[in-house]
């Protein structure tokens, strides 16, 4: 369910916004935006469903849509609903070029104190991008390109981004881009991803043996508290990948990931 905005008390301007008295700020210009974040959280959604959510009739809303369509901030579906523009990737992109000098330093010391690469990725659109990598210091390691494009079912990171999503919001990217197996091991059921999901948030952290590529076993764990959905992962192969490796790389995923967050919160204001 969307969530309803709070419009706050504002006051007409001569050039027809709306400011809030509060803040400052101008209150078109805030719902907007706020159309904007409920696209991203609660995916593709009809003009009844997002004029409740901001409170807003349906004429005005629809205005708000349009202007972000004709930006290609927006896009409207041939059902009629509304979703995310393409436009939005390039704004992304940009604040993902910055996430590099934060990062890498933490994924350094995970691959220091672990001994396998490691990786950060984020999900764009209805697939995971990796954006950052520290190697291994293995002669044989394991190697993914960065701004390389996977499943988010078949994989750690993906797993892991997609554990902080709804049933609903991960319904709706598996209707869009199915559940391909990558290995034998791949699941490929919803009903069986839901399962593993619903495993992932009681543990705190996701993993991937196997099921993106055979002979590797990738162990992950999500960025908590940011606007972006992202995830970063140590992986290996099986026969380094050890049970005990795993849990002494867990909780270090886990603190790396909360400094990763807090520094990410700190540029993003």
């Amino acid at each position: 369910m969307l969530a309803p905005a709070n419009p706050g008390v504002g006051v007409e301007t001569e050039s027809g916004t709306v400011e809030n008295r509060t803040s400052g700020s101008v209150q078109s210009v805030e719902r907007a935006f706020h159309l904007l974040e409920l696209l991203a959280d609660s995916g593709d959604s009809s003009l009844t469903e997002l004029s409740a959510a901001i409170d807003v009739p349906a004429p005005t809303t629809r205005r708000f849509l349009k202007t972000l369509v004709s930006l290609g901030y927006a896009r409207q579906l041939p059902n009629r609903h509304y979703g995310l523009g393409l436009k939005l990737t390039r704004l992304a992109g940009r604040v993902e070029s910055q996430f590099g000098p934060i990062v890498t330093p933490h994924l350094d010391t995970l691959a220091r104190e672990i001994g396998e690469s490691a990786n950060l990725a984020v999900l764009e659109g209805d697939l995971v991008v990796y954006i950052a990598q520290s190697p291994s210091r293995h002669a044989m390691r394991m190697f993914t390109e960065v701004g390389h494009r996977a499943h988010a079912h078949s994989t750690g990171v993906g797993k892991a981004i997609l554990a902080g999503l709804s049933d609903d919001q991960v319904a709706r990217i598996v209707s869009r881009v199915g559940m391909p197996a990558e290995t034998a091991h791949t699941i490929t059921d919803l009903a069986k991803l839901r399962t593993e999901l619903n495993r992932i948030r009681r543990a705190g952290y996701a993993t991937d043996k196997g099921e993106q590529e055979i002979g590797v076993v990738c162990y992950a764990v999500a960025i908590p508290d940011v606007p972006i959905s992202m995830a970063i992962s140590v992986s290996g192969p099986t026969f380094r990948m050890t049970q005990e490796l795993g849990k002494a790389a867990v909780p270090l995923l886990i603190s790396e990931s909360q400094a990763i967050s807090k520094e990410l919160l700190g540029l993003l204001g």
